[in-house]
């Protein structure tokens, strides 16, 4: 597909998403949540990539929030950033999703980098939420996923008084998972990235899937059933006796049941 807001490639068993709208901090526009969902809806369905990367364009900024010019000036959700559909295409995706910081991530931009599997930082990154300070906050994907990666303490901390944090800082509080100097934050992220494509796809996604149902409720129960155990379970000799003895209008052999 071709986007105007953020730019995809793959190189062997990785995709990079990236974020590029560098000229005002990588924000997100209703247009660009609307693109990564969609680049990331035709990932789910193809088999070429087995880890995605989201970074930002430029050398100073992941991302720094949403823009809401040029949406409808209404109160109904057509008048609101649609980021959440952007979150839950991240959490729905069976591959594992590597946030590589390249700036500052902000906002928003800190809210998507939580939301990703895994986070790789170079140096000089900074990491803030500052919506109590610009009159906005994130009341779910923001508060539930920081409060498992730092504790509830913190994450009210960094919500409520909106302090700079360092990627040094964030390492050590749990926030990201490696930091890395500045001029070789391209050079670890694809080594990152291909260390995790070495390991099972399938295993993965179970254990993203497993992951995500304990916020995800029926919804997550449901993709970890539906996406994951069913398949195997349409291999096996119990459904092949069953809908051939459905089939055949006979009753089925449970001797074949369990195997």
């Amino acid at each position: 597909m071709a986007y105007e807001e953020i730019l995809y490639q793959e190189d062997g068993p990785i995709g990079t998403i990236t974020l590029n709208r560098p000229h005002d901090g990588n924000m997100f526009t209703e247009r660009m949540c609307h693109e990564i969902r969609d680049c990331i809806n035709d990932i789910r369905r193809e088999t070429r990539t087995r880890v995605i990367v989201i970074t930002g364009a430029g050398d100073k900024f992941f991302c720094t929030g949403g823009r809401k010019d040029g949406m409808q000036d209404t109160t109904l959700y057509a008048g609101v950033l649609p980021t959440l559909e952007m979150y839950e295409s991240i959490d729905r995706l069976q591959k594992p999703v590597i946030a590589s910081i390249n700036g500052f991530a902000v906002g928003g931009g800190n809210v998507l980098q939580v939301v990703c599997d895994l986070t790789i930082a170079r140096e000089s990154a900074v990491f803030r939420q500052v919506g109590p300070m610009v009159g906005s906050f994130d009341a779910g994907y923001g508060t539930w996923y920081l409060e498992d990666l730092v504790g509830k303490k913190r994450a009210k901390d960094i919500w409520y008084r909106n302090p700079k944090i360092s990627a040094q800082e964030a390492l050590e509080m749990g926030l990201i998972n490696k930091v890395v100097p500045d001029a070789e934050l391209q050079s670890a992220t694809r080594a990152y990235a291909l260390e995790i494509a070495e390991r099972g796809a399938f295993a993965l996604a179970s254990l993203k899937s497993a992951f995500n149902a304990r916020h995800g409720g029926v919804s997550g129960l449901s993709r970890m059933a539906h996406d994951l155990l069913l398949r195997g379970y349409l291999d096996s000799q119990e459904h092949d006796e069953l809908a051939a003895a459905f089939a055949e209008r006979r009753q089925p052999d449970a001797g074949k049941f369990g195997h």
